[in-house]
């Protein structure tokens, strides 16, 4: 008997404000506050709760036979803290059906898994103490930002305590063979690999509308006919894509609520099939071999590799130079400087910069907020080289700027003081007002009236 295994991802970045030269130095708040509020708000309204809705009364319904994962950045439940908390209830109410499991990732979506292992483990660690505040579970399988991925990522992984990672069952990679199995890593057997099945989860994130496709119009019926198809020897059917896929990549119109909601019972009624979370799925069974990943892949694009991220020498520049920072930032305690840090790591910044128009170019187009890569490159740089002069002046690089540092603060305290004295000084300078006084006859009056009279009595 197959069983199906649905992961869903969920991440939202936090975009910045048109961020200036000019503002170097003069304001480090960098976030566009009203973008992310809107843009979250209208997601939550379009795909978080009605999806959850949906998932909700369909696992009740079938007794908890029905069963989901969730990959969800610490990024995006900050912004369910801040602009829709009751998504991060209705999530709640999803946790506690035990029906559904909440894996473990990277805080801020990030590809910190390739520079530098401490800060990997410190975004992992920080990830996984919100998921279990907030939904009472300790993750146990992993997949890493982007479902990136290497032979050496994951004995990295495995070391920070995951037995289980997620990835993508990329063509280059698996040649004949099928996604449709439990694998292991190549260096540490130990570790068990879940492949994504790159066609079916492709098929509702990108196809599902598409009136031109050969299979449409995509049915839960006829999805399943596919699944019950296969061949008789494939074990797991690992169907992973992003959760905005229901509402907002596939319109309400197109019927992807309906699909999503008659699935399940449609599955579970050929008792040929079952669903499974990934840590029920490894339990149950065992790989069939080795999977051999020299360098990194991921689930992006048709290459699935790092392109998207870094595939240009803009991409690869702002890469070097905010990864350059990472030894200082460790020794820094500043609290605003650490959120900003995480915050700059998201790979969304990455991804708005890339400059593959031809075969993937809608796909960077619909999430990319900026008119080209080149103003998104530009923003970027803007913000790092703000955040660069902040972690200057906290930790120095060497001693003449450390020097230059205390000069600058000295300089600041002055110029402080010099405001505060020209304040006091025109206080001092505004004229007292007049009292009035009331109001006396003209002297020459009197003195006209005088000399009259005298003229008058010697007549």
């Amino acid at each position: 008997m197959k069983t199906i295994c649905l992961n869903f991802q969920i991440h939202q970045p936090f975009r910045y404000r048109k961020y200036r030269f000019f503002d170097i130095g003069n304001d480090s708040y960098y976030y566009d506050d009203y973008a992310n509020e809107t843009i979250m708000r209208k997601i939550a309204d379009n795909c978080y709760l009605p999806a959850n809705h949906i998932l909700l009364k369909q696992i009740k319904k079938l007794k908890g036979k029905f069963k989901v994962s969730f990959s969800i950045s610490g990024v995006a439940l900050d912004q369910f803290r801040l602009y829709a908390p009751e998504v991060i209830d209705s999530f709640k109410e999803l946790a506690e059906t035990g029906s559904v499991e909440f894996l473990s990732g990277t805080y801020a979506n990030s590809l910190v898994s390739l520079v530098d292992e401490e800060l990997f483990a410190k975004q992992v660690r920080a990830h996984d103490k919100l998921i279990e505040e907030y939904f009472g579970q300790t993750p146990t399988v992993f997949r890493n930002s982007e479902m990136i991925y290497s032979d050496e990522l994951g004995d990295l992984i495995y070391r920070l305590g995951f037995e289980t990672v997620l990835t993508e069952g990329a063509k280059h990679i698996l040649g004949w063979k099928s996604p449709n199995f439990l694998y292991c890593n190549a260096l540490n057997p130990r570790q068990k690999v879940l492949m994504r099945n790159h066609r079916l989860s492709d098929d509702l994130s990108f196809r599902f509308s598409n009136t031109s496709w050969n299979e449409y119009p995509l049915t839960a019926s006829k999805m399943t006919d596919w699944l019950v198809n296969l061949p008789k020897q494939e074990e797991i059917v690992n169907i992973f894509l992003n959760y905005e896929t229901f509402g907002e990549i596939q319109k309400k119109k197109s019927g992807i609520f309906d699909f999503l909601e008659s699935l399940p019972e449609i599955i579970l009624k050929t008792k040929e099939l079952t669903f499974s979370t990934p840590s029920e799925a490894v339990k149950a069974l065992q790989p069939v071999s080795a999977v051999h990943v020299l360098h990194p892949i991921s689930w992006a694009d048709e290459e699935r590799d790092l392109s998207a991220w870094l595939g240009n020498e803009l991409q690869k520049d702002a890469f070097n130079q905010l990864y350059a920072l990472k030894e200082r930032v460790k020794k820094c305690t500043d609290p605003k400087i650490q959120k900003d840090w995480v915050y700059l790591q998201s790979n969304d910044h990455l991804y708005y910069m890339c400059t593959k128009f031809f075969s993937d170019g809608e796909v960077h187009k619909f999430f990319n907020p900026y008119g080209n890569p080149y103003e998104a490159f530009i923003n970027y740089m803007n913000v790092l080289s703000d955040f660069t002069l902040r972690l200057n002046t906290l930790v120095p690089i060497n001693e003449n700027e450390a020097e230059m540092t205390k000069l600058k603060k000295i300089i600041e305290e002055k110029s402080k003081k010099l405001e505060e004295a020209e304040l006091e000084i025109m206080k001092l300078k505004k004229p007292v007002p007049k009292t009035t006084k009331p109001k006396e006859k003209p002297v020459k009056q009197v003195v006209a009236k005088t000399k009259n009279t005298k003229k008058t009595g010697s007549k």
